[in-house]
């Protein structure tokens, strides 16, 4: 099993519940992302009943760590509502990730769902150099 898609899950799953209330769009949005990573929902599914420490491989690529950020930032816009304590965690998660704040901000402001590959690909070349 791919440690590095059930770790990106975790993350994942951690923002969801921030507001200790997962919604379907967030599960949904959850178990497209570990499908395009070969995991099936029922191996997904019981990752949604626990927190999980927050552990990011030094092993990711920058494109991998700019995939991690995107995406949390994709579902924290999921509702378009965006609210403190997802904002703080996606900060965490940007500075363990490398990224300097400016770019959590910058993605909350480009970022749109569903994804425009054009804008992502281009945010990804600007941030990553």
């Amino acid at each position: 099993m791919d440690t590095h898609a059930i770790a990106h899950l975790k993350l994942l799953i951690n923002l969801a519940s921030v507001d200790h209330e997962v919604s379907d769009r967030e599960r949904d949005y959850i178990f497209t992302l570990g499908r395009a990573n070969g995991l099936a929902q029922a191996a997904v599914e019981p990752l949604f009943e626990r927190h999980h420490q927050m552990v990011i491989s030094p092993t990711l690529t920058k494109e991998e760590k700019f995939d991690y950020l995107y995406s949390l930032v994709q579902l924290m816009k999921i509702d378009q509502r965006l609210y403190r304590d997802e904002i703080r965690y996606c900060s965490q998660v940007a500075a363990r990730l490398g990224f300097p704040q400016e770019v959590l901000f910058e993605l909350m402001l480009e970022v749109k769902e569903p994804t425009d590959e054009a804008i992502k690909s281009a945010l990804r070349r600007k941030l990553n150099g």
